[in-house]
């Protein structure tokens, strides 16, 4: 098996100017925990924000999600996997980098993403 059967190929993006409440709106529309964030410009990393990043980087410090834009505290640039990584080794990857999300990168742009919750769903029905 490799990341290209088990990802998830539907993306939620935000843009890096958009408010955390924006983004987190949008992971509940979409009943996901991250977004991946655009580029500004095809020079610049893609970034992911997450509900922990949330939850470390504004409601613990007691930030308001109106005021913080996605930018200030996204994870950026990306640990991006190719799609004929094994799951094997994404699962490695994901232990030694302490990461549960990996965009899955054709060379010119991200066409999916594989989350562990995937890994674990593929090993229950292996």
């Amino acid at each position: 098996m490799k990341a290209l059967d088990i990802m998830s190929r539907e993306l939620v993006w935000v843009r890096g100017g958009d408010t955390v409440l924006e983004a987190t709106e949008s992971m509940r529309t979409n009943d996901i925990s991250s977004v991946l964030v655009e580029r500004r410009d095809p020079d610049d990393a893609w970034g992911i924000l997450t509900l922990s990043d949330v939850v470390k980087r504004v409601v613990e410090p007691g930030l308001d999600p109106r005021k913080v834009r996605v930018h200030e505290i996204m994870s950026k640039p990306l640990v991006m996997i190719g799609p004929d990584l094994s799951v094997h080794f994404c699962a490695q990857l994901m232990k030694r980098t302490n990461m549960r999300r990996l965009p899955v990168f054709d060379g010119k742009e991200i066409i999916g993403i594989v989350t562990h919750k995937d890994i674990v769903r593929e090993l229950l029905h292996a």
